[in-house]
């Protein structure tokens, strides 16, 4: 008997040792979950960098190119300009450029660590794609040539965060001809990050997003919205890039209200809303015998809404007002003639 109670108690023990270490990697996988969910959708920290719109390790040779922004380079100090125009401050090595190039690098590092979601193809060739909010990779290179890529934010608006990691296994370059970054549904330009192993070039391309390159980056033509970030040497030829901190961000709609509202609202609430609204642009026309419009031209009231020509009920008589509308009005003011 004794016997038997002692295996039963260690049977019971590795039961619930059992029961206590599924529950743990049960756990473990629910922080894990949100955790990957939430990763795969932040952007990561730019720290000082983010004031920059170009970013070098060795050099940055500008020619022929407008850069609407900061330009910097560290631990190297060339900064070349031929016909360039560079509408920012120029840090070459200086403590700006230092502490930007640091933490340009630990946003990359950063980058290296994001679980993928996506699977970004080898190749596209004249083709348009659209993906909504999410970490994209491939484990070595990527091109596009003669193609469009669609970054549909979907419900997240501004909110929404691309990533695209090209390289993942130590090399691969991002390939640009033709190729034009279009944003939908309120997606940011500046939501839009680009890790890649090795180079990045761009050719007569319309790119968008923040490009952290582990080589050099190289962008001839075409425009570029965001920022242009290599370890190595930055080389613009006859491009124009605007840095994110000089994005100028559509206007937002006037609000309108509806006509009902500003029928009975006008005068005193919404005047410059409402003015859009065609019956408000009603032109006037208060002459003799032309029923009431709805409208005062000038001052044919003379600050005495009794006094109108032909609203309210009044009834216009010839050549003008006859009573107005007060019937009693020349009688209510006869004594003060």
């Amino acid at each position: 008997m004794k016997s038997h109670l002692t295996v039963q108690r260690g049977t019971t023990i590795h039961i619930r040792a059992a029961r206590l270490i599924a529950i743990g990697l049960f756990a473990a996988l629910l922080l894990a979950a949100p955790f990957h969910a939430a990763l795969a959708q932040t952007a990561p920290t730019l720290g000082t960098a983010a004031n920059f719109a170009v970013l070098a390790g060795t050099a940055v040779t500008c020619t022929d190119s407008t850069v609407v922004g900061d330009v910097g380079v560290s631990p190297g100090t060339a900064i070349t300009q031929t016909n360039c125009s560079i509408v920012g401050s120029i840090h070459a090595n200086d403590p700006a450029a230092i502490a930007a190039n640091a933490d340009f690098f630990a946003a990359y590092t950063s980058l290296a660590g994001y679980q993928c979601t996506g699977v970004l193809d080898t190749v596209y060739t004249g083709v348009t794609v659209t993906l909504g909010p999410g970490v994209y990779c491939n484990t070595a290179g990527v091109t596009f040539t003669d193609s469009t890529l669609v970054l549909d934010a979907g419900n997240s608006g501004t909110n929404a965060v691309w990533i695209f990691k090209i390289g993942t296994l130590g090399t691969g370059a991002l390939t640009g001809t033709n190729f034009s970054v279009v944003m939908a549904n309120g997606g940011q330009p500046c939501n839009v990050y680009w890790w890649m192993a090795e180079a990045a070039t761009m050719t007569t391309s319309n790119f968008k997003g923040n490009l952290l390159a582990g080589a050099a980056t190289t962008v001839t033509g075409g425009s570029f919205l965001g920022r242009d970030f290599a370890k190595a040497a930055v080389t613009l030829t006859g491009a124009n890039i605007v840095s994110c901190t000089n994005i100028v961000p559509p206007p937002v709609p006037p609000i309108i209200p509806p006509a009902e509202y500003c029928k009975d609202y006008v005068k005193e609430y919404c005047h410059d809303y409402c003015k859009d609204h065609d019956w408000f642009k009603k032109p006037c026309n208060q002459g003799v015998g032309n029923g009431p419009e709805g409208c005062d031209p000038g001052n044919s009231n003379q600050g005495d809404d009794d006094r109108s020509n032909d609203e309210e009920g009044g009834k216009p008589g010839d050549p003008g007002r006859k009573g107005g509308n007060d019937k009693d009005h020349d009688k209510d003011h006869r004594g003060r003639r």
